[in-house]
């Protein structure tokens, strides 16, 4: 047989299968075990059980091995079937039925279907499905159960002080971890299916009364219009419903630590939790969320003053230092004390490549190395990004490939870099080290001027979801002062947790 024609095969066996999942179940058991097993075709650990009550009814039991509580399926489901048959004065389907619904599984989430597709769904997502014979319908026990990481502390966004709870892979532990923060029945969570294979669900959390309308408004419309197979990872859903794609700033928030994410709650953000994945998201974010660390809002203000003062001035020097060094080695050296220019010229006498190219190296391999670091296991990543940048350094110099200012200039670089608490954050400032390196070895500080002119214009431009980047700063906001540069303390402010 040719390939085409097997294709053909294929296709039409898939289209047999999508017309049969929207069948209506037929009284006739056999029957209805014939189209399970057409649409579970090559499932080895989806399993059929048959099963016959006081001998004269029919029962199919279907569900994925591995995905249900089988002490729950032994005890709730089996051995009342078995053991206690049906009960006296029950004698017809409906009555069987009902019994399955009322009196054996009342412990249970019971639900009652009469199409192939919504009971697959179900089966799929930890169900039982049971059919008698002679009856048109399936009774769904959800007794899901499947293995999940325990609750443990976030390892992305370490802190000295405060919850150590991180979100898991389970979408209802999640929820329920944020539940346990807001105790108000104002705080909704609205669940919505994404994903035409996966069939993720995907929660869409918010504080009525707090939220903005046109903000939740807006993000539910955006959520709505994802049309895709899957959905593995926030990520999925973040990509697509940001504003612009022409950006290196994250337009979201995206965090493992409930409080952070309840804080923005409490803040009128929209929150959006998607089950397989203990990474939320919270919408909107701007630019000084980015620079927020949880400490923030669990340390004494004067303590957090001296903190973000630190990482304000650390990440402006983290961004431009190599790029100023650049500009005045090479286009304004008399702004360089003229010892320190001297030691300078001495220590390049015999470098081989321009200031440029070696700061371009040497850049290119520290973000090598970091990323080798976070990819290498725990016990040696961090021992190889450090001492292997300072080895190697310490290598290049000695040969005479690099000069020994580069490699202090791009150890600042690269260490304050580390100071951003939000790390997703750090990489549009990692990326823009590069470009405004090129402007500032074409035209010296001019085009170190020019490039952060630029990306200012552009902050200033940003918006995600119709906020913004810059606020409270650009535009001004009123009050903006205590919860910016400073945090003002409880007093002055709404309480809140970050």
């Amino acid at each position: 047989m040719s390939w085409h024609k097997l294709n053909s095969n294929q296709q039409r066996n898939h289209t047999l299968s999508v017309e049969q999942e929207k069948k209506k179940f037929s009284p006739d058991i056999n029957e209805n075990d014939e189209v399970f097993k057409t649409i579970f075709r090559d499932c080895s650990d989806v399993v059929y059980r048959e099963l016959m009550i006081s001998g004269q009814t029919k029962l199919l039991m279907i569900y994925i091995d591995g995905m249900i509580d089988t002490e729950i399926f032994e005890s709730n489901v089996l051995r009342p079937l078995i053991y206690e048959g049906v009960p006296q004065g029950l004698g017809t389907i409906d009555s069987i039925a009902n019994m399955c619904e009322q009196k054996l599984f009342s412990l249970m989430q019971i639900s009652r279907l009469p199409d192939f597709d919504g009971t697959v769904e179900s089966i799929l997502k930890g169900s039982v499905a049971i059919l008698a014979d002679g009856d048109a319908t399936a009774c769904l026990a959800n007794i899901k159960q499947v293995e999940t990481r325990s609750i443990e502390e976030s390892s992305a966004e370490p802190t000295l002080r405060g919850p150590r709870e991180g979100f898991t892979e389970n979408l209802r532990v999640n929820t329920t971890l944020l539940r346990r923060i807001i105790t108000t029945p104002k705080l909704k969570m609205k669940s919505i299916t994404i994903g035409t294979l996966t069939k993720t669900e995907v929660v869409i959390s918010y504080i009525e009364g707090v939220v903005e309308p046109k903000l939740l408004e807006e993000v539910q419309y955006r959520v709505n219009q994802i049309d895709t197979n899957g959905i593995l990872e926030s990520g999925y859903i973040e990509e697509a419903i940001e504003d612009t794609h022409l950006t290196p700033f994250p337009q979201m928030l995206n965090s493992e630590r409930p409080d952070v994410i309840a804080s923005g709650l409490l803040e009128g953000k929209v929150a959006i939790l998607t089950d397989g994945t203990p990474f939320a998201l919270s919408v909107p974010m701007t630019f000084w969320t980015g620079l927020q660390a949880p400490d923030d809002y669990y340390e004494r203000s004067m303590y957090v003053l001296m903190t973000r003062l630190l990482r304000f001035v650390f990440v402006i020097f983290g961004t431009t230092t190599s790029a100023l060094y650049i500009a005045l080695s090479n286009y304004h050296q008399e702004m360089i004390p003229t010892k320190l220019m001297i030691s300078i010229a001495s220590l390049r006498e015999h470098a081989p490549f321009p200031t440029i190219i070696e700061v371009f190296m040497m850049e290119v391999v520290f973000e090598g190395l970091r990323e080798a670091g976070i990819r290498l296991p725990k016990t040696i990543g961090p021992l190889v990004s450090i001492v292997g940048a300072l080895v190697i350094g310490e290598a290049a110099v000695r040969a005479g490939i690099i000069s020994a200012p580069i490699v202090i200039v791009v150890s600042f670089a690269g260490i304050a870099s580390f100071i951003v608490p939000r790390y997703r954050f750090g990489f549009p400032l990692r990326m823009l080290r590069f470009p405004l390196i090129i402007l500032s070895g074409m035209f010296g500080l001019f085009g170190l001027a020019a490039g952060m002119i630029a990306i200012l214009a552009h902050l200033t431009r940003l918006s995600p979801f119709g906020i913004p980047y810059l606020t409270p700063v650009a535009p001004l906001v009123h009050g903006w002062i205590k919860d910016w540069l400073v945090r003002a303390p409880r007093k002055l402010t709404k309480s809140k947790a970050k």
